[in-house]
């Protein structure tokens, strides 16, 4: 059997792992239009240390990708975060991000007084008793626009945007809460089911209930884990177990589906294939998809794709940087560029034992691309300039040795709240055309775990289609 593999990030790579593991006399071949594997993971050889410029965790408590790891041979390379908390700076000045709730949606209004003020505090733990929230057994809601009703705007522009903001590059307003907080909608199913009144406060609640149980009744372990020597440690694993031929800079603009229902591809690729996985992101799935599904095209092109660079900055000394593993930045913060600072060395110990600090500048939000196409030195003294501004560590005085810039256009889905919606329905045009598989993070939700989870299903099903 032959399969062909179009990118070979992430998804495409882990699907070629595993149908090597289902099918040990296929032929695969992988092909990547840029110039190196990995996609969205990206280690960049700093001489100091490999440093992740995409990525740079994962959720440890996922425990099938702990054992995906180790079934690759990497247990021993994994690390963990040191603990420290995160900051906001918000109206001038850094204050500690509150703990519990739901990225950043608060169940009451403690640790939030100092951050949001006695009105918004007061409005918090008032919500309890205002009008329920109109509620549906599965429906969805904007994320934004829910906790702007029942909470206001400061807890949405000075938390909860700048919590999401670093993960998925775009405001709260501009996300939906099934794909990206799925556990705070299912407390409100759950409240809905039941017959009790619908509140936010009361779900946040119901979500700390259990969390608090599983803490109690499990070992504790850290949230997050990575590899010490960055992702490639991964990807290339992946790429060397799969026994796969991988081409870069290998632009595959389309596909023809041939008469005896084998593919043909143009661009690359030699002769005919006899299975086809499309691991790319989901405006380039569509039109690798337009001649032979062209319904499941169509509806793909709803899903937009969000911006963002990272800077990834290395000093000499690490004096005056804060003793916390990131700031983030209030999204309704004037006169500042940076959306959020990783204080990598602070935050993974492997990364502080090469001494002076390690720094991450995140910049760009969905529908704004302007800060992530300004020139590179541009980006870099505005990341500088922020630090100095949130955190007080001059950079430049305490020694740039080493400065590297990704700009990832088009990096991430915008999950909004019809989502899941649009990727269901592209799933169904796709099941009747056979030997054709869709994966990566449009599909499967953000997070390294999602999607090895989505690439492993997908290299199951079409090694075993008829």
């Amino acid at each position: 059997m032959r399969y062909a593999i179009i990118g070979a990030g992430l998804a495409g790579l882990t699907c070629a792992h595993d149908i090597r593991q289902h099918d040990r006399d296929a032929t695969i071949e992988v092909f990547e239009a840029a110039e190196r594997i990995g996609g969205k993971l990206f280690t960049v050889p700093f001489e100091s240390g490999p440093t992740d410029l995409g990525a740079e965790a994962f959720l440890n408590r996922r425990t099938d990708a702990i054992d995906f790891f180790n079934s690759l041979g990497l247990a021993d390379h994994l690390v963990y975060p040191s603990g420290l908390r995160s900051l906001v700076y918000s109206g001038g000045h850094l204050q500690t991000l509150p703990a519990g709730g739901a990225m950043g949606i608060p169940g009451d209004s403690r640790d939030f007084e100092e951050l949001l003020g006695d009105e918004a505090c007061a409005r918090i733990d008032a919500e309890s008793e205002a009008e329920p929230i109109d509620w549906e057994v599965g429906q969805d809601a904007r994320v934004g626009e829910l906790v702007r009703q029942r909470y206001g705007n400061e807890v949405v522009d000075r938390v909860v945007s700048a919590l999401l903001g670093g993960v998925y590059s775009c405001t709260a307003d501009d996300l939906g809460m099934r794909a990206t907080i799925p556990q705070l909608a299912e407390a409100l199913d759950e409240l809905a089911a039941a017959g009790e009144k619908v509140t936010l406060s009361g779900a946040i609640q119901k979500m700390n209930s259990r969390r608090n149980t599983i803490t109690k009744s499990s070992a504790p372990s850290p949230i997050f884990a990575t590899f010490r020597g960055g992702y490639a440690e991964l990807y290339d694993t992946l790429a060397e177990s799969s026994g796969a031929q991988i081409f870069v800079d290998a632009f595959i603009s389309g596909v023809n589906r041939n008469s005896d229902g084998t593919f043909s591809l143009k661009g690359a690729g030699e002769g005919n294939y006899d299975r086809l996985v499309l691991a790319t992101p989901a405006p380039t799935t569509a039109v690798l998809l337009k001649d032979i599904a062209p319904e499941a095209a169509q509806k793909l092109q709803a899903i937009e794709l969000a911006s963002s660079a990272v800077v990834g900055m290395k000093f000499d000394s690490d004096e005056g940087l804060p003793q916390n593993s990131g700031v983030l930045v209030a999204a309704d913060e004037p006169e500042m560029h940076a959306k959020a600072f990783t204080l990598s060395s602070r935050k993974w110990p492997h990364l502080a034992e090469r001494g002076g600090a390690v720094v991450r500048a995140s910049f760009g939000r969905f529908g704004d691309e302007a800060l992530v196409r300004a020139e590179e030195d541009e980006l870099v003294d505005m990341a500088l300039d922020d630090l100095q501004k949130t955190t007080g560590f001059d950079g430049r005085a305490a020694g740039l040795s080493e400065i590297y810039v990704q700009r990832w256009f088009g990096g991430i889905p915008r999950f909004d709240k019809n989502h899941f919606d649009v990727v269901a329905a592209v799933r169904e045009e796709l099941s009747t055309l056979d030997g054709v598989e869709v994966t990566g993070a449009w599909a499967a939700g953000v997070g390294v775990p999602n999607v090895i989870a989505d690439a492993r299903d997908a290299a199951q099903r079409i090694t075993h289609a008829d």
